[in-house]
């Protein structure tokens, strides 16, 4: 019974981001480890920007000084 935990900070993803993640991790986990989709449980967490930190600071105080984590 595979079991993946995706944490992420609650920035807005959306219901359809969230269900695109859960069906190709899903797919993923069924192709390459040729496991039963039915037996795959896949949870997104949400974490405010207050409790993560990175490099010595809040994910807030680094949105507010305009560091993202943004593909560019």
């Amino acid at each position: 019974m595979p079991y993946v935990k995706i944490e992420l900070t609650r920035e807005g993803v959306t219901r359809e981001q969230k269900q695109e993640l859960i069906s190709g991790i899903t797919n993923l986990i069924t192709e390459v480890l040729n496991k039963d989709p039915h037996l795959t449980h896949i949870v997104i967490q949400e974490i405010d920007l207050d409790d993560w930190g990175y490099a010595g600071e809040q994910v807030s105080v680094l949105r507010e000084k305009g560091i993202t984590a943004d593909k560019k």
